[in-house]
């Protein structure tokens, strides 16, 4: 539900962490690779396929640089990895065999 004027729209699929500076984003969804057309990346200009969470055209190494240079503003959550899956272990087994 939004008030009259405030619309937010929802990312393309959820975000999860913001890594930290200088450590690396895990995008292993295939949301994030656009396989039908190639826009320039929004920081270098370059052609990509690759998409941030929120659709944004970005290769994710610009990404990443853009998180080491822009820590604080990159806790507003431009770029983020992919929500952790859920583990697939029963109960009380490990990732152990």
């Amino acid at each position: 539900m939004t008030r009259k004027g405030r619309t937010k729209e929802k990312p393309p699929f959820e975000p999860g962490l913001i890594p930290a500076p200088g450590e690396l984003l895990v995008w292993r969804d295939g949301q994030h690779f656009d396989r039908w057309q190639d826009s320039p990346c929004t920081l270098c200009g370059r052609p990509t396929p690759m998409r941030s969470h929120s659709g944004e055209p970005v290769h994710k190494a610009c990404a990443e640089d853009w998180i080491t240079a822009n820590p604080v503003e990159a806790r507003l959550g431009r770029f983020a990895s992919d929500l952790a899956p859920k583990p697939k272990s029963k109960k009380g087994q490990g990732d152990h065999a």
